[in-house]
């Protein structure tokens, strides 16, 4: 029988998180889901835990790399291949949810035909266990034509991680395969992708955990500075595809330009480069890098 879900978890290196992530995930209130277990060679006891859960009548696949992706969004695709299930959920290893996720999720989806996309809020958790941040919604639920959804919720993205969001698998083929290419910003683009083949459901609900720690990709992403170079170049492509208009992307532009400045030393050389160069053409005439530079140098002033 196909499960309504598929619920895909692609593990690198993520041993001490794997198993409150996967309790999370059998605690659910829905139960029509399968579990795909994936493991893209790590090196730590990841592939002991997980062997814990082979047996579960959920878990429909465990999979091990012979050789590491080099991406977790190689992991995606995988998984994506070996899922049955009308939806899919990519609940990342590190991460967990409360028992209510997908039930919440389903039912936006299930309220319109045309939804093909539905995420939640999420608190963002230190390694310390300390809530540092969380994320808000407008509104309890709301369900948006994915055209004017990317237009104010997409620059920048307000899915900051998978674990947030349930989508429709049939629609996959239809996405544009660049998130590929891209180390960091991959969600972003898949979700600019599915948004543009409907609607969109925003829950104002909080019903996930992001957790932040050392071994998280974004940490090295930011020290390095490749966060920058993906950003911008997302960002001129939804310029150059008319996702963005001018005044979106300028306040997008001024917003990453005040976050580069006072990091800028520290960055990598090599990517240090690439981002004056992306940042010395912005795509809208409505920028005034002149100006934003000034305004970025008096905040640096300020803020000694």
């Amino acid at each position: 029988m196909t499960p309504e879900v598929s619920v895909i978890v692609p593990n690198y290196n993520h041993a001490p998180y794997l198993a409150p992530r996967i309790d999370s995930i059998l605690a659910q209130t829905w139960r029509d889901f399968e579990l795909i277990l994936l493991d893209d060679c790590s090196p730590d006891d990841s592939m002991a835990v997980l062997e814990r859960y082979r047996g579960h009548p959920q878990v429909s696949h465990l999979v091990r790399n012979e050789v590491n992706g080099g991406t977790t969004f190689k992991q995606w695709e995988k998984g994506i291949a070996l899922a049955r299930g009308r939806y899919v959920w990519i609940a990342e290893s590190d991460d967990w949810c409360e028992p209510t996720f997908l039930d919440t999720l389903l039912a936006g989806l299930h309220s319109d035909p045309d939804c093909v996309l539905a995420y939640c809020q999420a608190y963002f958790v230190g390694p310390d266990g300390v809530i540092n941040w969380q994320s808000r919604a407008d509104r309890l639920a709301e369900t948006l034509d994915g055209r004017e959804f990317i237009r104010r919720q997409m620059a920048p993205t307000s899915i900051y991680n998978a674990s947030m969001a349930l989508w429709r698998r049939d629609l996959y083929e239809q996405v544009p395969r660049d998130y590929l290419d891209y180390r960091f910003c991959g969600d972003w683009l898949f979700w600019i992708g599915l948004a543009r083949l409907g609607k969109v459901h925003i829950s104002g609900r909080l019903l996930d955990y992001y957790r932040q720690h050392p071994q998280n990709v974004s940490t090295g992403v930011y020290r390095s500075g490749l966060n920058f170079v993906e950003e911008m170049k997302v960002a001129n492509w939804m310029f150059d595809e008319g996702l963005l208009g001018d005044r979106e992307y300028a306040a997008f532009f001024k917003k990453k330009y005040r976050e580069y400045w006072p990091v800028r030393d520290r960055l990598d050389p090599e990517l240090h480069r690439q981002i004056r160069a992306l940042f010395a053409q912005p795509r809208s005439p409505k920028v005034s890098l002149a100006k934003i530079r000034a305004g970025a140098m008096w905040q640096g002033i300020r803020g000694r």
